[in-house]
Parts: C-alpha cells; sequence; structure tokens
C-alpha cells in the first residue's frame, strides 16, 4: 500500500511515533472479517466452529470469522439472520447501551446508508422505540431500505431525504446518530480507491460539510438529547475540531463511554482538547478507523418552525367499484392489534399505532422509501404480499403455508429462478424457507410456481463456488415471532 505522502505528514504531526508506527504496519496487513448477528432472527445461533474466531468484545452480536467466506452464496445472509459489518463500527452498539437504555425514544440516523449502524442502533433501542433511517442519496437509499427490510424490525421509517428537508419537517428526535461522509481514511486498507481519492482539499471539504449536517442535525434534536458523532478517518480535522466546535458554537457537553483498556482505543490527539472521544486504529485495535463522540445538548431550545407545506396526496382513484374491498388479510401480523393499515396507491402498510402520529408528519415533506411493514400491492383483485413481510419479525408465520428448499434450490430462489414446488403444496402465495428460515414467497398456481423475490435483489451471479459459503451453526423455525 502506498499511502499519500500529504495523508503521513498530516497523521504524523498529531500521532507520537510509537502509535505511527503501530498504525502504519496495520494499514499493510489483512482486514479482519466481522459480522454482526441478528437479534430479532437468531437469538440463539452462533457462528459455525470452522469459521469462528471470538467474539467483538464491545457489541453483544458481533462475531469475527477466521476467513471471509463467498457471502452472497449464504442465503441466510439474503434472509437477514446477520450483517456483514466491520468490527470498529459495532462500538455503537456499547454507546446505545449505555446512554440509551431507557425508553421509548424517537431516534435518527441522519446519513445512515447502507445500514449497518442503523440495525446496530435499532437493535439496542428499547422495545416501543422509533428509528427513522435516512440517507440523501438516492441510490444509497435504495440499498439502505433493502438493508433494513432484511432486518426486519417494524419500528423504522427509512427516508431519502437532506438534512435540511429534515430539520424543515419540524420532526424532532431524542437521539441522533451523524455518522458524517468523511475523508476515508480509516477505509485505506478495505478500499484501494480510497486513497486515490484523499488530498488535503478532500479533508477541508468534508470538515465544512460534516458542520453543515451536524448544524442541521442539531435543529431536530431535543433538549437535552443525544448526538452521536462519528467518521471513518484519523485526522482531527475532521474528528476532534469538529467536536469542540459543537461544543462551543452549538452548546453541548462530551460524555465518557464506559470501555476497556485492553480495546486499545486511542483518545484525543487534538493539543489542548481533552475531552472523552474514541478512536480505532488498524494496529492497534481489532477492526477498522472510526472516531466517535457523544455528546449531550445543553444549550438552547429546540426551534420551532413553520409546518412545511403539504404534499399533494397522490390519486388512489381505480375505476370498478370494488378498489376497496381489496385489502391485504390483518391476520398476516403477528399482532394486527398493534397496526393501522394504510393505502398509498396501490400499496398497503402497517404502521405502529404507538408512531401513526409521526408517520402522518413525515409524509406530509418526506419522501417515504419504507415504514413499518410493507404488507402487499394490490393487483386485480389480490393482494400481492410483499417481500418485506416475508422478512419482517412482524410476520405471522401461520399465516401462509411454507416450503422447505434444499441449499441449492434456496440458491435458485435468490437468483429468481423457477423452483419448483412440491405437488402437495397448496395454490396461492407460499413461504420459502430455508433451515427453517423464510427467504421470500412465491406463488403456486398448481402446474408451476411464480418465483416472487425482488429482481433488483437477486444474486447475478451463475455460477456457484466451492467451499465454504455458509456461516451459522444452527437455525430453527420459531425465531422470526415473539421477539419485539
Amino acid at each position: 500500500m502506498t499511502l499519500p505522502e500529504d495523508f503521513i505528514r498530516q497523521t504524523r504531526a498529531f500521532m507520537d511515533d510509537d502509535t505511527w508506527r503501530s498504525l502504519e504496519r496495520g494499514l499493510a496487513a489483512e482486514p479482519p472479517v466481522s459480522i454482526r448477528l441478528n437479534p430479532l432472527k437468531c437469538a440463539a445461533e452462533d457462528v459455525r466452529a470452522d469459521c469462528y474466531d471470538g467474539r467483538v468484545a464491545w457489541c453483544e452480536g458481533g462475531r469475527y470469522l477466521k476467513e471471509r467466506p463467498n457471502f452472497t452464496f449464504d442465503p441466510l445472509m439474503h434472509a437477514g439472520m446477520y450483517y456483514v459489518q466491520e468490527a470498529s463500527s459495532m462500538f455503537l452498539d456499547l454507546v446505545m447501551r449505555q446512554y440509551v437504555a431507557d425508553g421509548p425514544v424517537d431516534m435518527l440516523d441522519m446519513c445512515a446508508a447502507p445500514g449497518g449502524k442503523s440495525a446496530v442502533a435499532r437493535a439496542a433501542l428499547p422495545a416501543g422505540s422509533l428509528l427513522v433511517s435516512n440517507e440523501p442519496v438516492r441510490q444509497r437509499a435504495q440499498v439502505l431500505a433493502e438493508n433494513m427490510q432484511k432486518f426486519g424490525h417494524p419500528d423504522v421509517i427509512v427516508t431519502n431525504n437532506y438534512p435540511q428537508d429534515i430539520a424543515r419537517s419540524g420532526l424532532t428526535f431524542d437521539v441522533i446518530l451523524t455518522d458524517v461522509p468523511c475523508s476515508g481514511e480509516g477505509m485505506f486498507r478495505k478500499d484501494p480507491a480510497a486513497i486515490g481519492e484523499w488530498s488535503l482539499q478532500n479533508v477541508e471539504k468534508c470538515r465544512l460539510l460534516q458542520r453543515d449536517i451536524v448544524a442541521e442535525a442539531w435543529r431536530c434534536l431535543r433538549q437535552g438529547g443525544l448526538l452521536i458523532y462519528s467518521t471513518c478517518t484519523f485526522n482531527t480535522r475532521e474528528d476532534e475540531e469538529n467536536v469542540s466546535y459543537i461544543c462551543s458554537e452549538l452548546g453541548a457537553e462530551v460524555l465518557p463511554v464506559s470501555v476497556d483498556d485492553g480495546w486499545l482505543l486511542t483518545g484525543s490527539l487534538l493539543s489542548g482538547f481533552d475531552e472523552p472521544v474514541y478512536r480505532f486504529l488498524p494496529g492497534l485495535t481489532r477492526g477498522e478507523g472510526l472516531f466517535m463522540a457523544v455528546l449531550r445538548k445543553t444549550v438552547g431550545d429546540t426551534p420551532t418552525t413553520a409546518a412545511p407545506k403539504a404534499k399533494k396526496p397522490k390519486d388512489n382513484r381505480r375505476q370498478g367499484r370494488d378498489r376497496d374491498a381489496v385489502r391485504p388479510d390483518a391476520s398476516w401480523l403477528a399482532s394486527p392489534g398493534d397496526f393501522t393499515i394504510v393505502r398509498n396507491g396501490d400499496e398497503f402498510t402497517a404502521v405502529p399505532h404507538a408512531w401513526k402520529h409521526v408517520y402522518d408528519a413525515a409524509t406530509r415533506s418526506l419522501k417515504i422509501l419504507s415504514a413499518g411493514v410493507a404488507l402487499g400491492e394490490a393487483k386485480g383483485k389480490d393482494v400481492v404480499p410483499s417481500h418485506a413481510l416475508a422478512l419482517s419479525a412482524a410476520l405471522n408465520r401461520q399465516a401462509f403455508p411454507s416450503v422447505e428448499l434444499s441449499y441449492g434450490q434456496a440458491v435458485s430462489y435468490l437468483r429468481k429462478e423457477a423452483v419448483t414446488l412440491p405437488p402437495d403444496t397448496p395454490r396461492g402465495h407460499v413461504i420459502v424457507t430455508y433451515k427453517g428460515v423464510p427467504l421470500g414467497f412465491e406463488k403456486n398456481i398448481g402446474n408451476r410456481a411464480n418465483n416472487l423475490y425482488p429482481t433488483e435483489w437477486k444474486i447475478k451471479s451463475t455460477h456457484t463456488p466451492d467451499g465454504l459459503n455458509e456461516v451459522l451453526e444452527k437455525q430453527t423455525s420459531d425465531k422470526q415471532t415473539g421477539l419485539l
């Protein structure tokens, strides 16, 4: 790895020689491989013995692997049983469990794609809490929506808006995560392109953008609320200097996090700034580069804003008199009494009563990609169940017949190929499972079955590699009920 000369000079200017040498060795080494288990779906499962290489100390569900399997061909990853995630970023789990233990609360993840930290946050939030997971970039927002649907928690809204749009919406939150766009120094050994894109000019550009994002987030943060500031950089310009700015200009106190000395986290590297901040450095810690600080809003009230102009509602009219008679069966949900079913065009969504008012407010000014549980889409006189329903922890598994697939059939299904169902399979919509875990729906029409897996999610490779493709040791068929 050839590091930019400006990066070397900048980094050595605020690190002592021993720390720099450790970082330099770390950047030249192979990065560790880690995953985070989904507690909604595999609360009791663990990693296969031949894969397992220890727990991630700061995250309850984090596991290291001995080597990198071909995750693409593990059906249980596609089912949301686990998420492939860099270990340092799981530090958010410890922060959440220390400072957000009581609830319910409303939380915003301002720059959330691809969704790893959002899933960490949602798993750690108290029961009844709501997470709004936002991504400004449209293409990245679609990836975020996919990953949050695979995670399967119904108390999530995924949006695609700029920070200033959320600030203007009038919505406020108890906790806001700003995992801000940065110069990407912490990704150097995993992403060679990050090295080529790095420059001192980009560091400065990112530093200013980060302040703009935090300023908008601050407008949405309730008095006494928590702002979690995070980057994947090493430099003090984007890290300590911005935390100092938040304290002095916006009015915040920096909160300590209880950590173990054995993790070898690095504190402040900015001269004269001694607040508790936490930096993961390859070569010292077992993970990629990460910086995180936890701040409490102590000064100033959350400003009130004028109500945004309501969006023009979509024209839901359809020809025919039986439009309103086409509705999904509420029994598709394990606890239908907890939800309100709303219709937007031909699509039906189950929104939990507890935060229906937030959903209603968000629909007036924000672009919502998903919310609650996507139930299905009206087609003619039928409702085709949504793929997200099959992956949701709110699914009533007894509402649909199910068919267990072999490994080869599961991979074929995930490629959106035809999968033959047993001849005694009931007609209609059927859940297909692998090791008891739902993968999605097929519609059995008798002589064949239509594969309903989302086209945009399908495995595009036609080759199934030999060797290790699966990670989890065991699975059972009842992990998607009773865990909320």
